[in-house]
C-alpha cells in the first residue's frame, strides 16, 4: 500500500507537471528565440547610432572649426545640410531601437510571468511530496516498510523507490533554486533595459531639439542664398568648369600613358597594356575591392561619386568623377595599395594631383599643398604621398579621391573598406 502510495504520488506530480510543461514549453522556446533575435537586432541598432554618433562629432570637427563668413554661406549650407541628414538618420536609428527595446521588454515580462507560474507549480509539488513523505514515515518506518516485504526482490524494489523518490525531490529543490535565479536573472537585465529605454528618450529628445534648432537656421540660410540666387550659381558653374578643366587633363594623362604602354608591345586592347608583374597587381588590387584602406586616418565624405544634385541650390547637378572626403587640418594623403606613380598633375592654382598606378588601375589623390613622391616612384601601401590643401576661406581639408581603371570611372565607395 505504501509503495502505490509513493508511485501514486511522484506519478501524479509527474502527470501535473508534463501538462503543464507542454503548454508552456513552446511558448518559452519560441520567447527565447525570439528574446534573442531581438538583442541581436538591439545590438546592431546599437552599433548604428554609435556610427552615426561619430560621423555628427566628424561634421562638428570638420566641418563646423571655423567660423563661418558671408562669403562662404553656400559652404555653410551644405554643411548644416549634411549635418541635419546625419541626426536625421540618428533619430530614425533612435526609434527604431526604441521599438526593439520596448519588444524586448514585454518578452521579457511574459517569460518572467512563465516562470513564477512554473515556479509556482514546482514549489507545490514540492510541497505535495513533502507532505506525501511524512504521512508515509508517520504510518511505518522506512525500515519496517522495507523489512515488511514478502521476497527479497520486492525488499529491493522498495529500497529503489524510496531512493528515485529521494532523489525526485533533491531535484525538484535544484529545480526551485534554478528557476528562483532566473527569474531574479531576468528582472535585472529588465531593470536595465528600462534605463537604456529611459536613456534613449532623452536622447531621442535632445537630437530633435538640436535638429528643430538648426533647421530654424537652415530656413535663414535659404532665404539669403534665394535673394542672390543668380550671384550664387554663377560661383558654381564657374568652379564646375574649374574642375571639368582638371578632370579632362587627367583623362588625357591616363590616354597617354595607356597609348605609351601599348608603344612597347603589340597590344591591340583598349586599356594599358600589362607585363605578367602588372597583371598580377591588378588582380591583386581587384580582390581587394571593397577592404582597401581610405586614403586618410579621418575621413567623412563630403561629396559622393556620380551626377548628383547640388547640395544648397534645386535645379542644378554637378558631376563628380570621384569623391571628396574631409580630413583634420595638416593631415597626409596616404596610398590606398603598392604601385607606382603614374603622373603628377599641377593645376593652375598650384595644386598637385598624385596618380598611382596599380596595373591597370589607378588611384589619383587630389587637392594636394605638398607632395612626397616623384614620376617613376614605387609606392607602398599606406605610404604618405603628400600634404593635404587646407582652404584659407572655408578652413576645410579635403583631398579629392579618384580611382580609374583604364579610361572607365570607378566608384571609389564600392573599393574602398566600410567605416
Amino acid at each position: 500500500m505504501i509503495l502505490i502510495n509513493f508511485q501514486n504520488s511522484v506519478g501524479n506530480i509527474l502527470n501535473k507537471r508534463i501538462f503543464f510543461r507542454m503548454t508552456m514549453c513552446l511558448f518559452l522556446v519560441f520567447s527565447s528565440f525570439n528574446t534573442f533575435a531581438q538583442s541581436q537586432k538591439q545590438k546592431n541598432l546599437e552599433a548604428k547610432r554609435a556610427r552615426l554618433k561619430q560621423e555628427i562629432k566628424k561634421v562638428n570637427t570638420l566641418l563646423f572649426n571655423t567660423k563661418k563668413e558671408e562669403k562662404n554661406i553656400l559652404q555653410h549650407l551644405r554643411d548644416l545640410n549634411q549635418r541635419i541628414a546625419i541626426r536625421t538618420k540618428l533619430i530614425a536609428a533612435i526609434d527604431r531601437e526604441s521599438t526593439v527595446l520596448n519588444a524586448k521588454i514585454r518578452s521579457n515580462k511574459n517569460r518572467v510571468n512563465i516562470l513564477k507560474q512554473e515556479l509556482k507549480e514546482l514549489k507545490e509539488d514540492y510541497a505535495d511530496m513533502i507532505y506525501k513523505s511524512y504521512k508515509s514515515n508517520s504510518m511505518q518506518s522506512r525500515m519496517l516498510f522495507v523489512l515488511s516485504s514478502k521476497s527479497f526482490h520486492q525488499a529491493y524494489k522498495r529500497l529503489k523507490y524510496m531512493s528515485q523518490y529521494t532523489d525526485f525531490r533533491k531535484k525538484q529543490g535544484k529545480e526551485i533554486a534554478l528557476k528562483t535565479q532566473k527569474i531574479e536573472k531576468i528582472i535585472k537585465d529588465l531593470n536595465v533595459q528600462k534605463i537604456l529605454k529611459e536613456n534613449l528618450l532623452l536622447e531621442y529628445k535632445e537630437v530633435k531639439l538640436k535638429i528643430t534648432s538648426e533647421r530654424q537656421a537652415q530656413e535663414i540660410l535659404i532665404r539669403k542664398v534665394k535673394s542672390k540666387e543668380k550671384y550664387y550659381i554663377a560661383q558654381i558653374e564657374k568652379k564646375q568648369r574649374e574642375e571639368q578643366k582638371i578632370d579632362r587633363q587627367i583623362e588625357k594623362l591616363i590616354r597617354a600613358a595607356i597609348a605609351a604602354s601599348k608603344l612597347k608591345s603589340k597590344g591591340t586592347s583598349a586599356g594599358f597594356f600589362l607585363t605578367p608583374e602588372a597583371k598580377l597587381l591588378a588582380s591583386k588590387f581587384e580582390k581587394n575591392k571593397g577592404r582597401l584602406p581610405w586614403p586618410v586616418k579621418n575621413a567623412l565624405v563630403v561629396r559622393n561619386f556620380g551626377r548628383i544634385p547640388h547640395e544648397t541650390i534645386r535645379g542644378i547637378t554637378i558631376q563628380s568623377n570621384g569623391i571628396h572626403i574631409a580630413t583634420n587640418k595638416g593631415a597626409m594623403a596616404k596610398a590606398i595599395f603598392e604601385g607606382k606613380v603614374l603622373a603628377i598633375q599641377v593645376s593652375s592654382n598650384g595644386l598637385k594631383t598624385i596618380m598611382v598606378q596599380h596595373g591597370n588601375y589607378i588611384s589619383l589623390y587630389g587637392n594636394l599643398e605638398t607632395v612626397h613622391v616623384q614620376k617613376g616612384d614605387t609606392i607602398s601601401l599606406k605610404q604618405h604621398l603628400g600634404k593635404i590643401y587646407t582652404d584659407k576661406v572655408t578652413g576645410k581639408t579635403i583631398v579629392k579621391f579618384q580611382i580609374w581603371k583604364d579610361t572607365q570611372k570607378q566608384n571609389p565607395a564600392s573599393w574602398l573598406l566600410k567605416i
